[in-house]
């Protein structure tokens, strides 16, 4: 039996796509002329088979998990923040969850591996795989098991949100300390590239302590490369549970033709991974924002994406994604509402 992970989704519907194509040519502006706002307005007509695209209803899932590399001293924060930051989105204190309020957007948040256990909060889904994960640096994140449970959480998420209605679109937000190391280990051996140019400062180091995280994964990064054959070993040898629900999230969303709009680091990180494991879920990806962190534009490359926004950002969160949304409304609004020149009896259509 094929696992679900690795069942291909339908490509977005072409005929949508050279109808909107279409039609943004008759619109009272010369061709081209509102830029990447017509290019997402086709994208997504083509992703939503319509030709009445809209994004009203998102879909913002932040989620969340420790990492044992965290004990290597990766990051500038303490890994008990992990479980404060999701009391903050329960309590909606965080970016995200402020950001989600404003756009009107179904939010939940789910713990897929705390260290600690979190008590019951309103709002929070615990799925807790385990404890964090394993050290990378001297042995394998997760087990098999624990990776399917992982990606499974994913495909859940999405499972859920459909009984009611089809989001219009979906956004998935992280949290996890010391979870740009393993971001940075996912992207360089996914991608073949050197670990220590994928490596940036994460939540603020800077230094020598930069230096001893890019070395860090540089070795965990050199060993893998020996060992693991395919792209979910290579996800169960040095992601975490978080970013894996976020790839089978992914995965399952464009399985169910639903557009993903994808956030920062993190969130590429498992983009690469999703595509990885099943190639076909890449058509329903776009970009939102490129991050402050240095190998974020890289990374979107390989994925052959360019970000809406560049703000220099860097929370993570699904935040950088959920500021892109209003201008995928817009962008829906004017593919929508605008006159043509026949109905506006414009010359020049």
């Amino acid at each position: 039996m094929t696992d679900w992970f690795f069942v291909p989704a339908q490509a977005p519907d072409e005929d949508f796509r050279i109808q909107a194509a279409a039609h943004q040519n008759q619109l009272t502006k010369p061709p081209g002329s509102l830029g990447r706002l017509e290019a997402s307005a086709i994208a997504l007509s083509a992703m939503q088979a319509t030709a009445t695209p809209r994004v009203d209803d998102a879909l913002i899932v932040i989620f969340a998990g420790d990492h044992g590399i965290a004990a290597r001293g990766v990051s500038a924060f303490p890994q008990a923040v992990t479980a404060e930051m999701v009391r903050n989105f329960a309590r909606g204190g965080a970016a995200i969850s402020v950001l989600a309020k404003l756009h009107g957007a179904r939010f939940e948040v789910v713990n897929c591996g705390t260290v600690s256990v979190i008590e019951p909060l309103e709002g929070v889904r615990d799925c807790r795989v385990a404890a964090g994960t394993r050290d990378f640096s001297r042995e394998a994140a997760m087990s098999e098991s624990q990776l399917r449970a992982a990606l499974n959480i994913g495909r859940d998420v999405i499972a859920r949100a459909i009984v009611s209605s089809k989001p219009d679109i979906f956004i998935a937000g992280d949290m996890g300390i010391a979870n740009t190391s393993s971001a940075a280990a996912l992207a360089a051996l996914l991608l073949n590239e050197d670990a220590a140019a994928l490596t940036g400062p994460g939540t603020g180091v800077s230094g020598d302590a930069l230096a001893s995280k890019r070395r860090i994964i540089a070795d965990a990064v050199m060993r893998y490369r020996d060992i693991c054959t395919n792209s979910f070993d290579v996800l169960r040898s040095v992601g975490g549970f978080e970013i894996a629900a976020m790839t089978g999230a992914y995965i399952h969303a464009a399985q169910q033709h639903i557009p993903v709009l994808i956030d920062g680091y993190i969130a590429t990180a498992a983009a690469l991974a999703a595509r990885a494991l099943n190639p076909s879920c890449a058509q329903w990806f776009i970009a939102s924002h490129q991050s402050a962190e240095p190998a974020h534009g890289r990374m979107l490359d390989a994925l052959g994406l360019k970000a809406l926004l560049q703000l220099d950002m860097r929370l993570g969160e699904g935040s950088g994604a959920a500021v892109a949304l209003p201008l995928l409304k817009s962008a829906c609004a004017l593919h929508a509402s605008m006159a043509t020149f026949a109905s506006a009896g414009v010359s020049g259509g």
